[in-house]
């Protein structure tokens, strides 16, 4: 593991939001959903390539996730992503990242 100063995860913008739409991204070589993320009114809605088709799509609805929100604009097949929807690999199955609380989309993790 690589050790990075304060500074360094300073820079990393992790924010709060809602998927408020999801659909099978069927151009993609490793099965993923297309997302659409509201993350508040700074951000708006931003879209995400996301590998977590261990969850049913119509359960996605209304999730709020945690988000990258600074990194480079990823072009995946046709999609462009915009954000990086974070989580936790568990027995080859991925756990969305959240918080234990709903807080406004939008909100930063410090």
């Amino acid at each position: 593991m690589e050790t990075i100063t304060w500074n360094d995860f300073k820079k990393v913008d992790l924010r709060a939001g809602t998927i408020v739409r999801a659909e099978v991204f069927k151009e993609a070589k490793i099965p993923a959903y297309k997302l659409w993320v509201d993350l508040g009114p700074e951000l708006g809605v931003k879209k995400s390539s996301a590998q977590i088709t261990n969850y049913a799509l119509e359960t996605l609805l209304g999730l709020q996730v945690l988000a990258v929100v600074n990194l480079e604009v990823k072009q995946v097949a046709n999609f462009m992503s915009e954000i990086l929807v974070t989580g936790f690999i568990l027995d080859e199955k991925t756990i969305l990242g959240s918080s234990q609380q709903l807080v406004p989309n939008g909100s930063r993790l410090v």
